[in-house]
Order: C-alpha cells, then structure tokens, then sequence
C-alpha cells in the first residue's frame, strides 16, 4: 500500500491562511476602490487599429454602383445598377503579386475606376491591410484607401502609442499579436463629453506617426445600458453557478458536501478578486470568463474527492473519518498532481506566447489552479472534517440527553 500523507495535519494551518488571504483581498477591493473595469463593464469606444502605410486610394465615377470587398487571398469589386449589366471583377492576390500589377488590372478591366499610387509600385499584395470603416461603395469624393504592411518593418512601442493619446481622459492601451504586427486596442471611456469617437482616435494617431499611417481595423461602442445590463449578467451567472453547484453536490453526494463545494468556490473567488484587485488587472469578460474557468476545474477536483471519500467509506467502515480524508487525498494525489501539470503547461505556453487580454486570462488561470488544488485538498476537505466532528458531537449529546431521561424515570 502508499504511503500515508496526513494531509489533515494541515486544515488548521490552511484555514488561518486561507482567511489572510481573505482579507487581504477584501482589503485590496476596498483600498483600490473596486476592479480596474475595462470599457465591456463601462460605457465607451474600443478600436483597434494597426499601424500601417497607405499603398493606394480607389475612387469609382462610373456608371452604376462599385462595391469593394476582400479576403485574404482575393480584392473583389461589384459593378451594379440601374441599366448596367451587374458584374463581379476577381483580383487574386497570388496573380497580382505587386500592388502596381493588381491596380493595373482595376484600371484596364473597369471603365470609371481611378488609383492613386501612394506607396511603391512593388509592395508585395500579400502585404495588404484593410479597414474596415471604409465605405463600401466607391464614390468620386472620397477614396478608398488600402493600406500595407511590411513584415520586416520594425515594432511600435506602446509607450508612444499611449504619449500620442494622453490627450484624451480615461483612455487605455493594449497591444495585441506579436510587437511586428503593430498592432493595438484603445479603449475610451465615455464621460458623455464626446470624446469617445473613433475619427478622434486616428486623427490623434496620424498627428503623432503620419498621415496615412494607421489604419481602423475595427470599431465597438459601448452604451451605457449594455455596460449596465452586463454587470448585472455577471453577478447573475456567478450567482446562478453556485446554486447549481450547491444542488448538484447535494444530490450526488451530502448536503455537507454541497455546503463544502460552494463555500471551495467562494475561497477560490475571493483569491482571484483579491489579485485581480491588488494588480489592477483590467476586468472585464474575459477575465470572467477565467474565473467561471477557474472555479468549473477547482469544483471537478472537489467532485472527484468526494466520490472518492465516498468509496472509502464503504471500503473501510471502520476506520476514522479523518482517515478516510487522508486516504482519499493520497489517493487522488497522483491524479492531481498529473492534470494540474498537463493544463498548466497549456496555460503558460498561452501566457508566454500572447499579449493584452489573453495574456491576463492566461495569467488568471495560472493564479486560479494553483489555488483550486489548495482548496480542494486542505479548504473543502478541512470543513467536511468539521461538519463530521460536529455531527458526531450532537449524536453524542442527543445520546447522552436520551440515557439521562432514561434514569430519570
């Protein structure tokens, strides 16, 4: 047989530390006046942009309607309209390898299309960056304008980035992808001022790096009832989650497991609002999302403990229930030890090997498993130990009481 590990050795210990490290997270909450809340739980602008030179502007003053669409491997123009016969005009990337070949090819098969050729004629196509706030629909006032960007062409630093929008009150900036991808999220809280409005942004970039520089990959407001109803969705889900759980552990197992789950859940969520709290971490959906993550692992720990308390019971009716405890935390331990490292390792490759919010979920989960096998095993396990001491204290008196009232008659 194992070895014995007399992890019941430890509930007293992990109790007091685990209620330091309650307080200390509570306290954090406090002193920093709540979460650093990202603009998904507050009303304003999140862009995304991407720093990246002009290669050409098209302008259409033909007849009917031209409509500009593309893909990775293709630019696509629909000529439509009154009178015209509709047609879609196909330019691959993988024929048109330069962007002075692939406008070539828009002037010589589209009769109303212009280019003006900003960049260098042998930019690579593979290179091209669009936005997505251009129009559309080409017209003769304002032109379309494709942007490039160089894979050798070096990183920005975010420090410039966020010197260039300090203008601006309650803004914050991410960057996102690898430092050659220049790319980054900028995030403006709406004070109700107008300064939340994405030609701010990149007209504040373009003063800073050049006109023609940047480019809007993508644009979301906020409102303020969505910010609103979507606080209120967390608290519900996290809400709803522990009562599930509560049910579940009750039907499968005991009430005082139920009682030992939900109280694992709520030790693993003040832990994580405490280091969300003390490092500032931006709070918002994904960092949901990590601790929903977070507390499903640390309650399928719990599961399998008490499944295996369960089986213990059986097996050995006459050994002490502190025992059993420690037989079944030995028991599993392999089986721990095994899963924490196998989903560790994919967590730190996502927080070696990504930035912005991905790297503080990443970061989360880290913080989070550590502290759902610690739960399970001294936190969840300790107060089961408990609850059976004091059963079996009022069983004792309600014997005692019964053989007093005995003698007395």
């Amino acid at each position: 047989m194992k070895r014995l590990i007399r992890f019941s050795k430890l509930f007293v210990p992990a109790a007091i530390f685990s209620a330091v490290l309650a307080v200390l997270g509570i306290t954090g909450y406090v002193y920093n006046k709540g979460f650093n809340l990202g603009v998904d739980f507050k009303p304003g602008l999140i862009q995304e942009v991407q720093f990246a030179p002009s290669a050409f502007g098209i302008t259409w003053s033909g007849a009917g309607n031209a409509i500009l669409s593309f893909d990775r491997n293709n630019i696509y123009i629909v000529n439509s309209g009154a009178g015209i016969e509709n047609r879609t005009f196909v330019f691959p990337f993988s024929e048109y390898r330069t962007a002075g070949a692939i406008t070539d090819a828009m002037v010589s098969q589209l009769d109303g299309i212009s280019v003006n050729m900003i960049s260098q004629r042998n930019v690579d196509s593979q290179w091209f960056v669009f936005s997505t706030q251009g129009n559309p629909y080409l017209s003769s006032d304002h032109a379309f304008v494709v942007h490039y960007l160089n894979p050798a062409s070096g990183p920005i630093a975010i420090t410039d980035v966020r010197e260039a929008m300090a203008s601006i009150q309650g803004v914050s900036v991410q960057s996102m992808g690898q430092p050659q991808d220049r790319q980054f999220m900028i995030r403006i809280e709406d004070r109700g001022d107008g300064q939340a409005r994405s030609e701010m942004i990149t007209g504040l970039m373009e003063a800073a790096f050049g006109r023609g520089e940047v480019v809007a990959l993508r644009s979301d407001f906020v409102g303020s009832r969505f910010a609103k109803n979507l606080t209120d969705q967390a608290g519900m889900l996290v809400t709803l989650t522990l009562l599930l759980i509560l049910i579940y552990s009750s039907i499968r197992f005991k009430p005082q497991y139920g009682v030992g789950a939900v109280l694992g859940i709520i030790h693993d969520g003040l832990v994580i609002i405490g280091f969300v709290a003390w490092t500032r971490m931006e709070f918002n959906t994904t960092t949901i999302a990590a601790i929903l993550t977070i507390l499903g692992y640390s309650t399928n720990n719990t599961i399998v403990v008490f499944d295996r308390i369960r089986e213990n019971l059986r097996i050995y009716p006459d050994d002490s229930y502190v025992d059993i405890l420690d037989k079944s935390l030995t028991g599993v331990l392999n089986r721990t030890i095994i899963t924490t490292v196998t989903t560790m390792l994919a967590v730190l490759s996502l927080y070696i090997f990504t930035t912005g919010a991905m790297k503080d979920f990443a970061l989360a989960l880290i913080v989070g498993l550590i502290c759902g096998v610690y739960t399970t095993t001294f936190i969840v396990s300790g107060f089961a130990l408990v609850w059976e001491k004091k059963k079996i204290q009022r069983a004792k008196k309600k014997q005692a009481l019964a053989q007093a009232v005995k003698k007395s008659k």
